[in-house]
């Protein structure tokens, strides 16, 4: 549990053989402190209403997975061995849940989905309380160790080799860069520290994924007037 979330930025890193796989990554790292967590609200609910109508008229009835950045990152799974028709992108996933409508979950989750959906980009949020160490994207030795459920039921599962990964000193917090989070560092209406991660390649330039990040800061301070900010792009060196 980092005491300085702002100083705790300093430490996160992305390793050199992600860097090698994917030399225009890039990663917007931003902590928020004093957080009110809760159920979804008037506001999760206007962005998430605002993502879907902004889904429907960029992408009508067509592939999403065509758009630009989101190809980048099915290009990204592939290098990596993950097939992405299987196990998409994050955001991929919501864009195509979007016409039937988003998930509405909680307060936090709301805000940062309709943020993924409105500007295509991967984006996940962490408890801080629950991380241990610093945060580090890297690739995957294979007995790293995924807390996540199953039927209900607390299972423990394993990255594949070569598996691009963020994790922490206590284990694998997010599976196939940003696919699937893992169950002790999620969200829940007990979060009031967080980090978010806005993951971004080449067609997503650094205007936009300023542009996504300002938007995150700007709904968690309406959400909480109180709430101390902090931010840090991370790129190859």
């Amino acid at each position: 549990m980092p005491n300085d979330a702002a100083a705790w930025l300093d430490s996160a890193a992305i390793d050199p053989a992600v860097h090698a796989l994917r030399p225009d990554y890039r990663a917007l790292l931003i902590t928020a402190e004093g957080l009110r967590p809760g159920p979804s609200d008037e506001l999760s609910e206007r962005l998430l209403a605002d993502a879907e109508q902004a889904a429907r008229e960029r992408f009508g009835d067509g592939p999403v997975e065509e758009h630009p950045h989101l190809a980048a990152w099915r290009e990204a799974f592939r290098a990596f061995g993950a097939k992405p028709q299987r196990t998409r992108p994050s955001a991929e996933a919501l864009l195509r849940r979007a016409p039937a409508g988003l998930p509405r979950v909680d307060r936090l989750t709301d805000i940062y989905n309709a943020i993924s959906v409105a500007h295509v980009i991967p984006l996940g949020g962490e408890d801080l309380d629950h991380y241990v160490g610093a945060a580090r994207l890297v690739r995957a030795e294979g007995d790293e160790t995924f807390e996540t459920t199953a039927g209900g039921e607390p299972v423990l599962e394993h990255p594949a080799p070569g598996e691009v990964v963020w994790r922490d000193e206590a284990g694998v917090t997010c599976r196939r860069w940003n696919w699937r989070q893992c169950t002790r560092t999620r969200l829940t209406h007990a979060t009031t520290r967080a980090m978010f991660v806005l993951d971004a390649l080449g067609p997503m330039d650094d205007t936009a994924l300023k542009a996504a990040g300002d938007q995150l800061m700007e709904a968690l301070t309406t959400v909480g007037p109180g709430v101390r900010l902090a931010s840090r792009l991370v790129s190859a060196p």
